[in-house]
């Protein structure tokens, strides 16, 4: 989409913004908004179904964009504060996070009802004689750029509403406010329209994926074989010539090590859950000639491991020689077994692990109940078959999930991208 530039620009004397269209002026963004800091947190147990005010927790907006009608946690006067209360129109704003990337996410506030605002949150009571609502959420998703740039923590970042007093805004008038907002509207509702479709598509083909692996892992490549009933129940039936075992009859579970802060700036890195599941650089090292440190919870590429909590789900560790904090299951498996035929049983036994979970915030399976889990097997060749096969479907769908994944973000890209330029002038609309 092309877009014309206005026509004449001037310096905004604010290095991160650069240019701005003659006639916008900058405005401190505590001289056309009121600051409030949230001071008051909401635990789970008290939120409710229905109440006379929203209940706007810090973990019920860190990753939504509208509080709107589909929002509904509630609380009773009990925590009535006159100045907590949410109004249309106010902007709340993520004041602590665990991720530098998420602080300072916003969300808007898209009700006539009244909300109270939680904990580890700022809100943002626009002015209407200098800023449109909106137009005031829009530039949030521009100046949290320079929020992170303030902050503080090691492992938890947060940042002031000093900081904030910081940041300005530069404008326009309030009529092409809310042309610009009107223009935004449309353009990111068709944006995340298609995210919404590509999501429901990549979580079809997730589907399918599960389905296939469960499918295979108890009834095998041959659909003509003889059946017989496992005698366990999440299992059902299985082909004649499989064996049922427990877990613990072919499997060892070796524990990770607690440990805690790094203990040097380089050694062993120790692996946790968040390396697993993502490429965190965020990597901590403890020093090899630690007496923590032992066979059961050393790894290297390829050994098969299992999160017993938060997660329970098995992985194939790809990295160099490294230690395994807490809550990882090391897995060692007799000769009987093929690694990647266990990797995909194991996968198929997520939702029983789940079922059998303990813990109400922090999900995690006791090792008496990993150990004990009844799984069926066919003879090894048959095994190394079945991980064949599985290997090949699933590596196909994992491509195109992974084209869904760079659709999503670069649509995700575009969005930020059109927002930035359209509120901060580089480009004209109308």
């Amino acid at each position: 989409m092309k877009f014309k530039r206005y026509e004449k620009y001037k310096s905004s004397d604010i290095d991160w913004l650069g240019e701005i269209p003659e006639g916008w002026e900058n405005y401190r963004i505590n001289w056309i908004s009121k600051i409030v800091r949230g001071n008051t947190g909401f635990k789970k147990d008290e939120l409710l179904d229905n109440g006379e005010y929203i209940a706007l927790q810090y973990g019920k907006t860190y990753k939504v964009d509208e509080i709107n009608k589909k929002f509904k946690f509630y609380v009773n006067n009990e925590f009535f504060k006159t100045d907590q209360l949410v109004h249309y129109g106010d902007t709340i704003l993520i004041s602590t996070s665990e991720t530098i990337e998420d602080l300072g996410h916003s969300c808007f506030y898209n009700r006539n009802d009244v909300g109270l605002i939680g904990g580890e949150q700022i809100l943002l009571k626009p002015n209407n004689k200098f800023i449109f609502e909106k137009y005031l959420y829009y530039y949030s998703k521009v100046f949290y750029n320079e929020l992170t740039k303030c902050a503080s923590g090691l492992k938890v970042f947060r940042y002031g509403t000093d900081n904030l007093k910081n940041i300005f805004i530069p404008l326009p008038s309030t009529i092409e406010q809310k042309q610009i907002t009107t223009y935004l509207d449309k353009q990111t509702s068709f944006i995340d329209k298609k995210i919404e479709l590509l999501k429901a598509k990549k979580q079809k083909y997730t589907e399918l994926k599960k389905i296939l692996i469960s499918e295979t892992v108890t009834k095998g490549l041959d659909k003509n074989v003889a059946m017989k009933d496992s005698g366990i129940e999440w299992i059902g039936q299985i082909p004649k010539h499989w064996e049922v075992k427990r877990l613990k009859d072919n499997v060892i579970c070796f524990n990770g090590g607690a440990f805690k802060e790094s203990l040097a700036e380089e050694g062993l890195p120790i692996i946790k859950i968040k390396q697993l599941v993502s490429s965190s650089n965020a990597v901590e090292f403890c020093n090899p000639d630690s007496p923590k440190i032992n066979n059961g919870n050393t790894i290297q590429s390829g050994d098969l491991l299992f999160s017993w909590s938060t997660l329970l789900y098995p992985f194939i560790y790809e990295g160099s020689l490294a230690v395994l904090n807490q809550h990882i299951f090391k897995l060692k498996y007799s000769k009987h077994l093929h690694k990647k035929f266990l990797y995909y049983k194991l996968i198929h036994a997520t939702d029983c692990f789940r079922s059998l979970a303990h813990g109400s915030t922090m999900k995690h399976i006791m090792k008496f109940d990993f150990d004990n889990l009844n799984y069926s097997h066919p003879a090894k060749s048959e095994q190394i078959a079945i991980a064949s096969y599985l290997d090949e479907k699933t590596s196909k769908i994992d491509k195109i999930t992974q084209t869904i994944d760079k659709n999503i973000l670069a649509l995700q890209e575009y969005r930020k991208t059109l927002i930035n330029d359209v509120v901060t002038g580089k480009v004209k609309i109308i």
